[in-house]
């Protein structure tokens, strides 16, 4: 691509330091390419298997609640339920990689028992809490890495499109002008010097009599 900068020694210099600048920063945004790639493979990885994880705990906690039903009847574990006070909260930090901004949730339970008289009542009612505490656990961690997928997604395609930008249009484009420049230069110096030997042949010429 030809340039509009006149064909000077500063501009040349200018152009050099822009090349450079150029390669740097697509050497580092390759990087971060890279990383970002690992990083949400890694993620990606996790996901699937907290997705399975997540499953097979409401599965547990469905399979629990209904024989929790089948053994004390619909009615008396309703009224249980009822009863149960466990409060859930949910904290929401982040953590950065490559300045992509990860969210961490972690989740809690306050337990504020007891819920009932354990006195008619079978350990089905407790592994069922515990099944669905569990899955509730699970399920935060697993909206986590939902939305760290989407946005390390999201910076990855950014930062590719930088680096092709980079790679395939300012890199060649400024290359091709520093070329172009440094031949105009080179041109020029070299049409300075038969000018200068020129001017110098005429003025070594013993001067013709009058």
């Amino acid at each position: 691509m030809a340039t509009n900068l006149p064909a000077t020694k500063t501009n040349l210099i200018k152009l050099k330091d822009e090349l450079a600048f150029a390669v740097q920063g697509h050497d580092l945004l390759d990087q971060k390419r890279s990383i970002l790639v690992v990083e949400l493979l890694t993620l990606v990885d996790q996901a699937v298997d907290y997705q399975s994880r997540v499953e097979k705990a409401l599965g547990l906690a469905s399979i629990s609640l209904e024989n929790t039903i089948l053994h004390e009847g619909r009615l008396k574990t309703g009224n249980l339920a009822a009863s149960i006070n466990i409060t859930s909260d949910y904290t929401l930090s982040e953590r950065k990689v490559m300045g992509v901004h990860l969210p961490k949730v972690d989740t809690d339970f306050q337990e504020h028992g007891p819920y009932f008289s354990p006195e008619g009542t079978t350990v089905l009612v407790e592994e069922t809490i515990a099944y669905y505490r569990e899955a509730l656990k699970l399920m935060g961690r697993l909206a986590e890495l939902k939305v760290s997928i989407m946005r390390l997604a999201r910076e990855v395609k950014k930062t590719i499109r930088k680096v092709n930008s980079l790679e395939k249009i300012v890199i060649p484009d400024t290359r091709s002008s520093l070329k172009d420049m440094s031949q105009k230069l080179e041109e020029a110096d070299r049409e300075s010097h038969i000018l200068l030997k020129t001017v110098k042949d005429r003025l070594d010429r013993p001067e013709k009599g009058i």
